[in-house]
């Protein structure tokens, strides 16, 4: 959870007085007001709407809710002469894709800078995962000449005087001398080109997604335009960010330029594109999860009161998500919003007129006893997404392609996952600064294409188990196997096999009633470096069809 403090005068200018009515509103909007005082309101946030981390866009959302305020809409004005930023080829390998745009007419005042620089670390922290997916820069426009470059250079070819230094530095130089550089270095390791913006006078604006030029990338209360760009390694996702940004600022006042971003590679486009997204949807899948009925001018009613337009098309309705809402991917989404903005405290609570005797599924009681089996061996358990993407699969399973996709994905995951370990080895990585030894282990769901299933997927549980440590090897691993089969009243064996996965000569294949049910094994030192895992790392996944 997410807690945003807000100015009480300034968002008393935008929502009026904060009455106990008011008050209560905004607790139902799903925000529950945490502390108000005579200068202050806090309210906590769920982390599906960073759309509402500034003032701005939550003093929107609550004159929605409460009937004010008209869905959002944005106006984009054609990019003029130069408003271009080439992407080009070198940037690639190391952070390839941005997302530009420009704001001219401002009026900043001391509280709308803090606001926008707020905003723009609440979405670094949150959305952008702490810089890694999304770094987002904005400067003052007329300390830069258009139009823009986003390349890769070597470190020496890098220098400029980053925010809050005495002296410039390249690119090595600021990630291990300036404290933002040590701060963030993590993301630019093992790379040998870095990414940076640069003007027509080829004076360097930032070098993301670790900080700003001095001369370039500072605002204050005289700037007027400002130019914003955000980088990172998933399009789809950047472009949910900069709206966010751009839809909070434009409540400043201001107009919304558009720029062609040229990118000879993955191909040209102009951003932002700030137009809603269509997503279709029936009432009658609405009022059957809700277990109320509802006309279609109740429902287009919730949905504005939620921000979201609707329209009728021949009888085919469609919620017309705006551009900042970044929760929004299927209908039952939309059930949501419905279902908040219809007031949860107005669902009669009905005792199903069923008479049964309940009795827990037994392959359930097994997970369950595995859980608590290696729970007590001081594992730690892990829930991890069914969705990755083709890049981590590949980690491992290198000649992969089986992939099952998802049409139109909004995040960067866009393949169901096909084992569990690839998951347990993002976990190791990502937590790579943590204490060792690192033990954890997943009961989780793995998907395979079969033509003979009715929607062409199978799905299948399995157990996954990997450990880390400077010193960790098979025997640690044939010993909590031992213990679990013990404790299952299961008996097993572990088989020589070869797998490209796994070191050779230290891996086995689990065998139950003579079938074979998993892997166990030492990773092999290819896919640990693929993951960059500095220690070694033994793992073992195995199906639970046996249960």
């Amino acid at each position: 959870m997410t807690i945003l403090t807000m100015d009480r005068k300034e968002l008393e200018k935008r929502v009026g007085k904060i009455s106990k009515e008011l008050e209560k509103k905004i607790t139902d909007m799903g925000t529950p007001v945490e502390e108000l005082t005579d200068s202050e309101v806090e309210v906590e946030l769920f982390p599906n709407r960073p759309d509402l981390l500034s003032l701005e866009n939550f003093a929107r959302a609550v004159n929605q809710f409460n009937g004010k305020g008209k869905v959002a809409k944005f106006r984009i004005y054609e990019p003029e002469k130069n408003y271009e930023v080439i992407v080009e080829k070198s940037v690639k390998v190391v952070r390839p894709f941005t997302v530009c745009a420009i704001i001219k007419g401002l009026k900043f005042s001391d509280s709308d800078i803090k606001n926008v620089v707020d905003l723009q670390e609440k979405l670094h922290n949150s959305i952008g995962r702490k810089r890694k997916k999304a770094a987002i820069g904005i400067y003052p426009l007329d300390k830069i000449s258009l139009p823009i470059r986003f390349v890769g250079r070597a470190s020496e070819d890098i220098k400029f005087l980053p925010l809050e230094a005495s002296r410039e530095m390249n690119a090595r130089q600021i990630l291990k001398g300036h404290p933002t550089g040590r701060e963030y270095a993590h993301l630019l390791e093992d790379t040998d080109v870095y990414p940076v913006f640069i003007d027509a006078n080829d004076d360097v604006l930032s070098m993301p997604p670790i900080i700003n030029s001095e001369k370039t990338g500072r605002i204050d209360e005289k700037t007027r335009d400002v130019f914003i760009e955000c980088s990172g390694h998933n399009l789809v996702y950047l472009k949910k960010v900069l709206n966010i940004l751009l839809a909070s600022i434009s409540e400043m006042g201001g107009k919304i330029y558009a720029m062609n971003i040229k990118d000879s590679k993955d191909g040209s486009f102009v951003s932002p594109d700030m137009g809603h997204e269509d997503l279709e949807f029936k009432i009658e899948d609405i009022e059957k999860t809700l277990g109320i009925s509802l006309k279609e001018k109740e429902v287009r009613g919730y949905l504005n009161r939620m921000g979201i337009g609707m329209r009728n098309d021949n009888g085919k309705f469609f919620a017309e998500v705006p551009c900042y809402r970044a929760d929004i991917l299927h209908w039952i989404d939309l059930t949501e919003e419905v279902a908040i903005a219809y007031g949860y405290d107005n669902f009669v609570p009905e005792i199903p007129e069923i008479s049964t005797i309940a009795e827990e599924d037994s392959f359930d009681r097994e997970k369950r006893a595995i859980g608590n089996i290696l729970a007590g061996l001081g594992m730690l358990e892990c829930n991890s997404f069914h969705l990755t993407t083709k890049k981590n699969i590949k980690k491992m399973h290198y000649e992969f392609n089986d992939f099952i996709e998802v049409e139109e994905s909004k995040t960067e995951r866009d393949v169901l996952r096909m084992d569990m370990m690839t998951n347990m080895l993002q976990i190791l990585s990502e937590n790579s600064d943590a204490a060792y030894p690192q033990k954890v282990f997943e009961v989780g769901r793995v998907f395979a294409l079969d033509e003979k299933s009715d929607n062409g997927v199978r799905e299948k549980e399995r157990l996954a188990i990997a450990m880390v440590d400077e010193k960790m090897g098979y025997t640690e691993m044939k010993q909590v196997l031992d213990y679990l089969f013990k404790m299952l009243g299961l008996e097993y064996i572990v088989e020589d096999v070869e797998d490209s996965n796994y070191i050779v000569g230290r891996c086995g294949k689990i065998v139950v009633d003579d079938v074979e049910v998993g892997r166990v094994g030492e990773v092999a030192p290819r896919v640990l470096r693929n993951w960059k895992i500095r220690f070694p790392v033994v793992g073992c996944e195995i199906g639970l069809g046996f249960l």
